[in-house]
């Protein structure tokens, strides 16, 4: 049998330089566009309505992947860089984009995602909560050693190590500090995090293979923390925990523990779902994640009785120790997707359940756990908008009305957004 030829993987056109318009941007950080044969093209550091010349990196049968060697077209909305490193470092995706504009792009991502993913053709959405400042907000920064002994973060790829001069997200006290440390070549560590709390209390953690811990010699006034290979921290100097103020309330954080990087904008996330609550006196609720209890320390006192889940053991000693004075409050310690069946048969009546799920969203088990509990009401706190989208369209089969979306710009310069969802009972 003669087969015809497909048009699909032409290797000439792997060299050329093909002209793109840039439909829309994408979650992930890329731009979308059409190739001659109708394939999208993925692009990253480009703008929508922008034209191009795009050399391809990679083809597929239903899309390719490129970059720009000449931009014909730009857009109003582009600017300059803060960053040398920007383009090759993987920490940033949006610096070529004006701050009004990273905003308006955000929330058309999120509704793409919605109507794409969850089959929402309307959306009740109440608007975007931004940063007064989109720079030097990170309270908590990843760095990876070069052999070399520098500092560096993981390039576009996630490959290789970036070696850097300078970035513009973190603290001005991690700033201040990331560039004074000095690493032995070889030193056998694989990762560093820098992390400042609310009383500017720096805390330096460092990760290798090494079961004792690496030799120290200390100049800067900052805690020291070591995780082992076990996931145990050994304090090496200062402190063990890390402070944080929000809304006039004192969150403890362990060294290992998840904690939001962008206080400000954390703040007035915790002041939305507050707002959001039911409106009865005591409430009985169940907190899905809960991780140090961020949200429960608020919820706590508004509650008849609240039943938390958290799997990470060092987040699970810090919920505790933020949660000591109310006695209202249970804890268990697991994976989310195997302590809440278990638990169905002794809720009680629920009025709200909270969950702040990963980036994976729901695990399968516990939402089908979830659908089957009666609760007037479900907030969903969501690092993640096709796993939100794809999670809220199985709640509202379930019996569940979407009645607010609001995304909260936790991550300028980036592609990454948080967003919370309302939903109530039918």
């Amino acid at each position: 049998m003669h087969r015809k030829a497909s048009r699909l993987f032409i290797g000439e056109i792997l060299t050329e330089n093909i002209r793109v318009r840039i439909e829309k941007l994408v979650y992930g950080g890329d731009g979308i566009g059409r190739l001659p044969d109708g394939r999208a093209v993925f692009v990253p550091f480009v703008l929508p309505g922008e034209v191009m010349e795009v050399e391809l990196r990679q083809q597929e049968r239903h899309f390719a992947r490129g970059f720009v060697t000449n931009l014909l077209e730009p857009s109003p909305e582009r600017i300059q860089p803060r960053c040398q490193h920007f383009g090759t470092c993987g920490g940033c995706h949006y610096q070529h984009i004006n701050y009004p504009a990273q905003q308006k792009f955000k929330l058309a991502i999120l509704q793409d995602q919605m109507q794409r993913l969850g089959g929402f053709s309307t959306l009740p959405m109440s608007g975007i909560t931004v940063a007064s400042d989109p720079w030097n907000y990170r309270n908590h920064m990843q760095f990876h050693p070069t052999p070399q002994g520098s500092l560096g973060f993981m390039d576009q790829e996630g490959k290789t190590i970036v070696p850097i001069q300078e970035c513009h997200l973190p603290t001005e006290g991690i700033n201040a500090l990331w560039q004074q440390i000095d690493l032995e070549p070889e030193s056998g560590l694989t990762r560093i995090t820098l992390r400042e709390d609310s009383f500017g209390e720096l805390m330096l953690v460092l990760e290798g293979s090494d079961a004792l811990g690496p030799e120290l010699s200390l100049d800067l006034p900052v805690s020291v923390c070591y995780l082992k290979p076990d996931g145990r921290s050994l304090t090496l100097a200062g402190q063990d925990q890390l402070n944080y103020q929000i809304l006039g309330r004192q969150v403890s954080i362990s060294p290992e523990s998840f904690f939001q990087v962008n206080l400000e904008v954390a703040e007035k996330m915790v002041e939305h779902v507050l707002a959001h609550l039911p409106q009865k006196p005591a409430l009985n609720t169940l907190e899905l994640y809960a991780g140090a209890g961020l949200f429960s320390l608020f919820l706590a006192e508004r509650c008849h009785e609240l039943i938390a889940i958290e799997n990470s053991p060092s987040a699970c000693y810090d919920f505790a120790n933020n949660l000591d004075a109310y006695d209202n409050v249970r804890l268990y310690e697991g994976p989310v997707e195997h302590v809440l069946p278990a638990l169905e048969s002794e809720l009680p009546p629920l009025d709200l359940v909270l969950l702040d799920p990963p980036r994976a969203g729901l695990h399968l088990k516990a939402r089908q756990s979830l659908e089957k509990l009666w609760s007037r009401e479900i907030i969903y706190v969501s690092c993640d908008p096709s796993t939100l989208a794809r999670d809220l369209k199985h709640l509202c089969t379930a019996g569940y009305k979407l009645v607010d979306l609001h995304l909260f710009d936790m991550f300028p310069q980036t592609y990454h957004m948080e967003t919370v969802a309302i939903l109530q009972r039918e």
